[in-house]
Order: structure tokens, then C-alpha cells, then sequence
């Protein structure tokens, strides 16, 4: 069973996870856009095939879906268990 401080600690920490999940999910969006805004005027009439920005997009999503499992469900059990209690 923990102590008071150490649960203060671990919830500190799961806070810090989710609100640093959350800029970086703003950043990305902005970001994206940006990126999607750029390629819209300039490259969208060359027939490529898939658009440049789908790239990054996709890369940087992957780690952000990892992001988000550690904020939001890697700690989910124990809070709940210790909240029920």
C-alpha cells in the first residue's frame, strides 16, 4: 500500500503525462496544418500520387498514439483500483 506522498507523487506525474500529451497534440495540429496549408497552393496539381504532408503526419501520429497510452491508460489500473478502495 502506498503512502499519501507517494500517491501525490504518482498522480503528479500522471498529470505531467496528460498535459504534456495535450501541447504536443496542439503543436502537432498547428504544425500539420501548416504543413497541409503549404502543400495545398504549391504541390496539389502534380499528379505524385500521395501528397507530402501525409508523411510527417503520419510519423509524428504514430508517436503521439504512444503518447497518449502512456498518459492516459499505461497508469489507468492502479488509479482506478487505489480509487475505489
Amino acid at each position: 500500500m502506498e503512502t499519501t506522498q507517494q500517491r501525490d507523487e504518482r498522480l503528479w506525474r500522471i498529470a505531467k503525462a496528460r498535459a504534456g500529451f495535450k501541447s504536443h497534440l496542439i503543436i502537432y495540429l498547428v504544425v500539420n496544418a501548416g504543413l497541409w496549408a503549404v502543400w495545398f497552393p504549391t504541390d496539389r496539381d502534380l499528379p505524385e500520387g500521395v501528397p507530402w504532408p501525409i508523411w510527417p503526419a503520419l510519423g509524428w501520429g504514430i508517436a503521439l498514439a504512444f503518447q497518449y497510452y502512456n498518459a492516459y491508460h499505461k497508469n489507468s489500473y492502479n488509479a482506478v483500483k487505489e480509487y475505489q478502495h
